[in-house]
């Protein structure tokens, strides 16, 4: 079998994955939900496409463009692609074991990722910018150049987002590179706004570069680079953590009672398995030091910066602080559990049980972010009332809104496979219920204050947070049962994915 006929072969079994999911029904759900959003994303792009075309040719400088990608939408493209990208080490996992060439298939599936629709999506960006400098007087070699500078540059950042994917999967410290990689142009923003003249002749520099022949052939061999690297790195991590290769020595690890837990029973056990869970496990402890990270970044940015002190962006993020770590974990509630369902449907009520303990300890880590955000407080860029709001909102609306995926999540999560593991989302519904958990408490506040004023507001959306908490004993009891109807159903679902 040579390259060609394996990269068809490859590309067809990953069409019959998404046919056989044990979830399909759900994925097609999503996969609409995702080209609905491609589509209204590819309208905003036209017009932006258009816009800085017009500023483009206003100035006089056609590789605007370039300067604008790099400072901005690299960024925004690194982080939208942690929902929609998996790495190739997720995808070759199935091929390790067979007799084929392993280099190749991993060449493959990089191959692969740059062929990806959403890199193409970006040319509802590239082509009415190229369009509209080429009718503002701009030569047809320097749009082609401009085009292909900016389709490299994208193909480039797609392959640095697989390489940090693949490396903060090993170690959270290597979120440094992307910070230092962007934040290079960050930073050269700011002198600007100093009025730095050396930064800003050499900001003119890379505009006037980016329009140049040699300007694509050094993004080519960065490209070239990052390919060579990544080829590397993806089989190497895949094949180690496949093969369970660890270079560290087998040490004595001294186990946790938590006796003080004892004294709830039942519950009290389940409390110890979260716990447990998160320590041992590298792919639940991967989520958690991540949600907690960004957690103490955000408060720290908003206390003591003026970055974000905007009214309706400070309601955002006050929000977002107690949200996020809700949002990655119990967005794919009972995943974890998919690997002992069995044992969990033993004695009646279990599972009960289990959701009272999973609601008890979300709610213990809100007083994370609560302590994080006394500095924010002090500083007076939160009320106190505003922080009990969202905070009572997270633990009653949220989670209700959240635990309801238990009903109907069917796939089992590894609980110690990070690089190979399944990252993305299931189905259509976990989707649209972390999008209505983000969006409508900022949509209740927005109304709430246009009608009324704000401490009125707040004042609403403690007393809507407060009813949905006290009232937790009765929606989980529901759910519960739900989630009984939907047992064999679910139950199959969980022993397909394993």
């Amino acid at each position: 079998m040579n390259r060609l006929q394996l990269f068809r072969n490859l590309r067809r079994h990953n069409k019959l994955a998404f046919r056989r999911n044990p979830a399909y029904d759900q994925s097609v759900v999503a996969k609409v939900l995702m080209v609905i959003g491609a589509g209204i994303t590819a309208v905003y792009m036209i017009f932006a496409g258009t816009m800085f075309g017009s500023i483009a040719n206003e100035s006089g400088s056609p590789g605007f463009l370039l300067f604008f990608l790099s400072a901005f939408l690299l960024e925004v493209d690194f982080i939208s692609r942690f929902m929609v990208q998996k790495t190739p080490a997720m995808l070759v996992k199935p091929y390790m074991l067979l007799p084929l060439p392993r280099r190749t298939v991993v060449d493959t599936f990089l191959l692969t990722s740059l062929a990806s629709g959403y890199n193409w999506l970006w040319l509802a960006l590239f082509l009415p910018y190229a369009f509209i400098i080429f009718c503002g007087g701009t030569s047809l070699f320097v749009v082609l150049t401009v085009l292909a500078s900016c389709i490299i540059v994208l193909l480039a950042n797609s392959q640095f987002y697989l390489l940090v994917r693949t490396l903060i999967a090993r170690s959270l410290l290597w979120w440094v590179l992307p910070l230092f990689v962007y934040g290079i142009f960050i930073v050269g923003l700011l002198l600007i706004a100093d009025e730095n003249e050396l930064i800003e002749d050499w900001l003119d520099n890379y505009i006037e570069a980016a329009a140049q022949p040699w300007f694509t052939l050094l993004c080519l061999l960065l490209l070239a680079g990052l390919l060579l690297v990544n080829r590397t790195t993806q089989y190497r991590f895949a094949f180690e953590e496949i093969a369970r290769e660890s270079k560290k020595p087998a040490t004595l690890k001294s186990v946790s009672n938590f006796t003080f837990l004892e004294r709830f029973g039942q519950m009290g056990e389940y409390l110890k398995l979260e716990l447990k869970s998160i320590m041992r496990n590298k792919a639940i402890r991967a989520r958690v030091f991540m949600s907690l990270g960004l957690i103490v970044v955000f408060t720290l940015l908003i206390a003591y910066t003026d970055i974000y002190d905007g009214r309706m962006m400070l309601n955002f993020w006050c929000f977002y602080c107690f949200s996020i770590y809700g949002m990655t974990a119990l967005i794919k509630v009972m995943g974890p559990e998919g690997n002992y369902i069995d044992l969990l449907m033993v004695h009646r009520e279990n599972i009960l049980q289990l959701l009272r303990a999973k609601y008890y300890f979300h709610v213990a880590i809100l007083l994370v972010p609560l302590l994080l955000m006394l500095p924010a407080i002090i500083a007076g860029k939160f009320s106190v009332l505003m922080v009990a709001a969202y905070m009572l909102l997270s633990s009653g609306y949220l989670y209700f809104l959240l635990f309801q995926m238990a009903v109907y999540n069917k796939q089992t999560l590894p609980l110690d496979s990070k690089v190979t593991g399944k990252n993305s989302v299931e189905n259509g519904l976990q989707l649209v219920v972390e999008l209505l958990a983000m969006l409508s408490p900022l949509a209740m506040v927005a109304f709430l204050i246009l009608i009324f004023d704000e401490q009125t507001a707040y004042w609403v959306l403690l007393a809507l947070g407060l009813v949905f908490t006290l009232a937790h004993p009765y929606w989980l009891r529901n759910i519960y049962h739900r989630m009984m109807v939907r047992k064999y159903e679910n139950l199959e679902g969980f022993h397909a994915s394993r």
